[in-house]
Parts: C-alpha cells; sequence; structure tokens
C-alpha cells in the first residue's frame, strides 16, 4: 500500500478508453497505467512497491497478458493480479497463476469489490504468517521452560499478548466463509 493509504492500482488494457474508465472507476486509488506488456513490466521495474494489485487485459499486442502475468510471477512483485479480459476462461487457465479472473464487460463495483479483495486477501496471508510464526516461537519456548517461569519473563508476556491480538486480527479481517474465498487465501500462503 502506499504511503497514503491508498491502495497502488497497475491498469494493464491496449484500449485507452478502458484504461481511462478504469482509473475513473478507481479515482480513490492510486493507479498507474500500461497499455501493452512491456510497458506494464517497465512500470512495475520502476514501481513495484506502490503497486498492490495489477489489472491485466489477457489479449495485448507484442506481449500478452497471459505473458505478463508469467514474468510478474518469475520476478516476484509483491502484488496480486486480476486478469480483466474478454477471453472467455478455458482449461488453459488452469495452467495460470492469477489471483482472479474476470470476463469483460466489468463494472465500476465490481471493479473497486476487486481490488479490495485482492489487497484484504494480501493482508490476510501475511497476518496468519505472522501468527503462525509467533505460536512457533510461544510453543518451543513451552517445550523447554515451565510455564510458570516463562510467566515470569516481561517478553514471554508481551509475546502471549501480540499472539492474542494477531489471532483476534484475523477472527475479524476476512470472512472465509466461502470455500472458493477460501482457496484464494490458501494460495496467497504460498
Amino acid at each position: 500500500m502506499t504511503g497514503d493509504g491508498e491502495l497502488g492500482v497497475l491498469i494493464v488494457d491496449d484500449e485507452a478508453e478502458v484504461t481511462a474508465l478504469y482509473e475513473e472507476w478507481l479515482s480513490t486509488h492510486r493507479t498507474f497505467v500500461a497499455h501493452d506488456g512491456r510497458e506494464a513490466l517497465a512500470v512495475l521495474d520502476r514501481r513495484s512497491e506502490e503497486i498492490d494489485v495489477v489489472l491485466l487485459d489477457r489479449k495485448m499486442p507484442e506481449l500478452s497478458g497471459s505473458e505478463v502475468l508469467e514474468r510478474i510471477r518469475s520476478q516476484a512483485y509483491n502484488c496480486r493480479v486480476a486478469m480483466i479480459t474478454a477471453v472467455a476462461p478455458g482449461y488453459d487457465i488452469i495452467e495460470m497463476s492469477f489471483d482472479e479472473y474476470i470476463t469483460k464487460p466489468v463494472d465500476g463495483e465490481t471493479l473497486r469489490r476487486t481490488v479490495e479483495t485482492l489487497y484484504n486477501r494480501a493482508q490476510y496471508a501475511e497476518t496468519l504468517t505472522r501468527y503462525y510464526s509467533l505460536v512457533s516461537t510461544h510453543s518451543n519456548l513451552l517445550a523447554e521452560h515451565s510455564y510458570d517461569d516463562l510467566c515470569e519473563n516481561d517478553e514471554f508476556v508481551s509475546l502471549e499478548t501480540e499472539i492474542e491480538s494477531v489471532r483476534r486480527n484475523l477472527d475479524s479481517s476476512l470472512e472465509v466463509g466461502d470455500h472458493r474465498e477460501f482457496q484464494h487465501v490458501l494460495r496467497e500462503l504460498r
């Protein structure tokens, strides 16, 4: 997330009218625009720390959205990717590592919700990873020391307080009642 609390969104589509419309719909976020795959990768190279979500058209001249997606993953950019495309999903998408696949036409509400959902999934995965790290530390300490002795240590007491705080944050931050949403969160943890 950019320093001012806005999400950074890279919009990649070869049609200028589409990118302009998406920018308008996402006006509460900081947007970057690229009109082809090479330009998208150049923007990511320069501004990857500012980009949380990439909205990526699949069919573009020269470097397709699928190729851009492969490079995003191989370069390990820390962003979520939604394919926003007129191409109906076929079996070929099984091998693609996007975070969301949306078939055009798309409306503003769907686009905004997609950006927010992808960002929230990423945040949840980071928090869950932190939680497991804390719990592992806690467990290892308990394996070597008595609980009574540990409770006399201020750092251990702080650790338990942090575990409880992170657990509450996890409980309230993302609803994963939907099987599909749960799959996305698990994928995020990989």
